[in-house]
C-alpha cells in the first residue's frame, strides 16, 4: 500500500501529540512504526497547534481520537479542558497523556489527563544514580520540570530549581557557585536549550566545575548528543539524553490508552 493510500484510508483508531512545534518530535514515527509492526489498525498524527484554543476544533476533525500526547508548551494549558485528571499528574502539576472516552454514544468526550513523563524519567535515571546522588539541580520550571522534580524526590533526592528569574522556590544561573555545584551532583536540563533546530544552544551553567562524580541528564533526544552533554562529558561528567524516557513513557501512553480500568 503507498504511503498516500495509508493517509487517506480510514484507520479504526487514531492517537497523536499535541504541542508547538513538533519538527523535533519522534513520537509520531515510533508510534507508526508500533503499529505497523504490530498488525494495530490505528495511526498517530501530529497536531502543531500554535494556540491550546484550537484543541476542540482538532477533537471535532478526529472522531476516531483515543487520546493523544502533549508536549512544550500545553502540558499545563491543557488542565481547563480536562474532566478527570489523575492524583498523580495533579500532585505533579503537568500532564502530557489525555485518555478520550466517548460515551456509548461517541459523541460525549470526557477527557482523562495522565502523566507518564514521570515513569519515564524515574525509570531512565535510576540504574545511574550512586550513593553521592543525594541532591539535584532541575534546570527550567516547565511542565516536564514538575514531573522531573516528583520523579526525584520519590527516588529520595533533595531538589532545586534554577530559573533564569528568581522566585519562589528557584535559584537563578547566576547562584550556581562552586559550593552549590559541589553539593549538587545530578544535573537535569528539562529547558529546550539545545533541542533541534538550535542545536548550539545550551544552559548557563558553570561547566567547568563539573566533575566525574556528577550526573547530567538532558531531557532532549534530538540531537543525541546536546551541547549541555558535550561540555558535561568533556569535564568527566556521566551523561544521558531523553531518548530512554521518551520510549518508556511511550510505553506508558500506550498503556493508559488502552487500560480497561478508567480513571486509574
Amino acid at each position: 500500500m503507498t504511503s498516500d493510500k495509508k493517509r487517506n484510508r480510514e484507520f479504526a483508531a487514531e492517537y497523536g501529540l499535541i504541542g508547538y512545534p513538533l519538527g523535533h518530535s519522534f513520537s509520531k514515527d515510533f508510534f507508526n512504526k508500533k503499529f505497523e509492526s504490530e498488525g494495530i489498525d490505528a495511526r498517530y498524527i501530529n497536531f502543531e497547534l500554535p494556540d491550546i484554543g484550537d484543541l476542540m476544533e482538532a477533537v471535532a476533525e478526529h472522531p476516531r481520537l483515543r487520546g493523544f500526547n502533549i508536549t512544550i508548551p500545553y502540558k499545563e494549558q491543557i488542565f481547563p479542558y480536562l474532566d478527570y485528571i489523575n492524583p498523580v499528574a495533579e500532585e505533579i502539576g503537568a500532564v502530557n497523556v489525555v485518555r478520550i472516552d466517548r460515551g456509548e454514544s461517541g459523541k460525549d468526550l470526557f477527557f482523562e489527563g495522565y502523566n507518564s513523563d514521570i515513569v519515564g524519567f524515574s525509570d531512565s535515571i535510576y540504574p545511574l544514580l550512586q550513593p553521592w546522588h543525594t541532591d539535584a539541580l532541575v534546570l527550567g520550571t516547565g511542565g516536564a520540570s514538575k514531573a522531573v522534580v516528583v520523579g526525584l524526590q520519590r527516588l529520595g533526592l533533595n531538589t532545586q530549581l534554577v530559573s533564569r528569574q528568581d522566585g519562589e522556590g528557584r535559584i537563578t544561573y547566576s547562584d550556581l557557585t562552586q559550593d552549590v555545584m559541589d553539593r549538587y551532583k545530578v544535573i537535569v536540563n528539562t529547558t529546550p536549550l539545545g533541542m533541534y533546530p538550535n542545536v548550539d544552544s545550551c544552559p548557563d551553567i558553570p561547566y567547568d566545575l563539573l566533575t566525574p562524580e556528577h550526573l547530567c541528564y538532558d531531557l532532549i533526544y534530538n540531537p543525541d548528543t546536546t551541547e549541555f552533554m558535550k561540555r558535561s562529558e568533556a569535564q568527566g561528567a556521566t551523561v544521558k539524553n531523553g531518548l530512554e524516557m521518551l520510549l518508556l513513557q511511550a510505553f506508558e501512553s500506550w498503556r493508559i490508552w488502552n487500560s480497561s480500568n478508567h480513571r486509574e
